[in-house]
């Protein structure tokens, strides 16, 4: 572990110089590439240095015992270094899952997509307890989030609502919330007190930039119309709203948030970005799914992932065969145990791939 943590902490250095060079700061692709890498690596030469101190500590301690003749110093080096060679395990297992190859996707910002499903207005209703499920868990974790575009549902909710959290590692944690969530419930139209199954799918995409995706101009055509729902004189007043099209693909991408057009545009511009770039990231995923048996990391958007049963206020996370009975607190944006079992479930498997190669 040792001679990989070295190769790292000299691959560190080699990019820390290389950013300082002009030739880096020319090229701005280029310099944003070697500025990720360096802050990823940052991290695990930070773990290495502190390794490097325990290792160099249990040797002077088990010098101390070889050399020693005070039984109390010796006492006193036997205890310190039963402390070390624990620290000594724990980091070892911490950096084993850092120098897991992590996903590039996984630090950027992400776009979230929620579509009420099969079910009608109760889907819909459902649709708008997720998003506030996901606005809470931002708020929580300090996360901006921006609301780009939405559909309201008859009866409230939303048939479709689109937002992005903006945050490091936002992709990383939300990607496993992809797939089809399922609630059972009574809803408030039910006069019998029969519990319903309804549906909303989730789909989350990395938030790309120019740098990862040439988009041409002259392949994307722009629609204006009236922004609907509240806001009030702008709205179906003004044709701040815009709708682009990425006409090789048929991809679109709508956007009717804020009152400015050109606001709206650039909102617009970065969804179309993501989707059209998750065309090939889905191929990725669909690829790395057939060689895994947990599926964490699906592509298949179908995928029935989580029942929300409310009767019994529990939670069942399929793909881990996870079950939490906290259903209230994970409505109210407690998901980081889901989560982290999600990531957890998802190290492993990439672990057990690495050792078998």
């Amino acid at each position: 572990m040792l001679e990989k943590l070295e190769l790292i902490f000299q691959r560190w250095k080699a990019v820390e110089a290389e950013l300082s060079s002009p030739d880096a700061m020319s090229d701005m692709k280029r310099f944003a590439q070697l500025n990720k890498e360096y802050k990823d690596l940052a991290k695990i030469v930070d773990q290495y240095n502190v390794y490097k101190n325990i290792m160099s500590n249990i040797d002077t301690n088990k010098e101390i015992l070889s050399t020693e003749k005070d039984d109390e110093f010796r006492e006193m080096a036997k205890m310190e270094l039963d402390e070390l060679l624990t620290k000594q395990d724990e980091m070892e297992e911490s950096i084993r899952l850092m120098l897991i190859p992590k996903d590039p996707e996984d630090s950027k910002n992400a776009v979230i997509e929620i579509r009420g499903g099969t079910g009608g207005d109760e889907a819909a209703l459902f649709a708008g307890d997720m998003y506030r499920m996901y606005m809470r868990y931002c708020e929580r974790r300090g996360w901006k989030t921006e609301l780009i575009d939405y559909t309201e549902g008859t009866a409230g909710g939303y048939k479709e609502i689109v937002f992005n959290v903006n945050a490091e590692d936002a992709y990383g944690n939300f990607k496993y919330e992809s797939g089809v969530h399922r609630v059972q419930r009574v809803p408030d139209t039910e006069t019998q007190g029969r519990v319903h199954t309804s549906a909303a799918s989730v789909v989350v995409l990395p938030e790309v930039d120019e740098f990862d995706i040439d988009l041409q101009v002259s392949d994307i055509r722009k629609d204006l119309f009236c922004a609907s729902g509240p806001g009030g004189q702008s709205v179906n007043t003004t044709y701040s709203a815009v709708r682009l099209t990425h006409i090789p693909t048929g991809i679109v991408a709508q956007c009717q948030d804020q009152k400015s057009q050109l606001k709206n545009y650039d909102k617009a511009l970065g969804v179309l970005r993501s989707r059209v770039y998750e065309m090939e990231l889905q191929k990725h995923l669909e690829e790395t799914s057939k060689k895994r048996k947990t599926m964490v990391a699906t592509g298949d958007r179908s995928a029935k992932v989580r029942t929300y049963n409310y009767p019994q206020g529990r939670l069942t996370e399929h793909r881990i065969g996870l079950t939490i009975y906290n259903l209230t607190g994970v409505m109210n944006g407690d998901l980081q145990e889901i989560m982290e079992a999600l990531q957890f479930a998802e190290n492993a498997e990439r672990l057990k791939e690495g050792t078998a190669a």
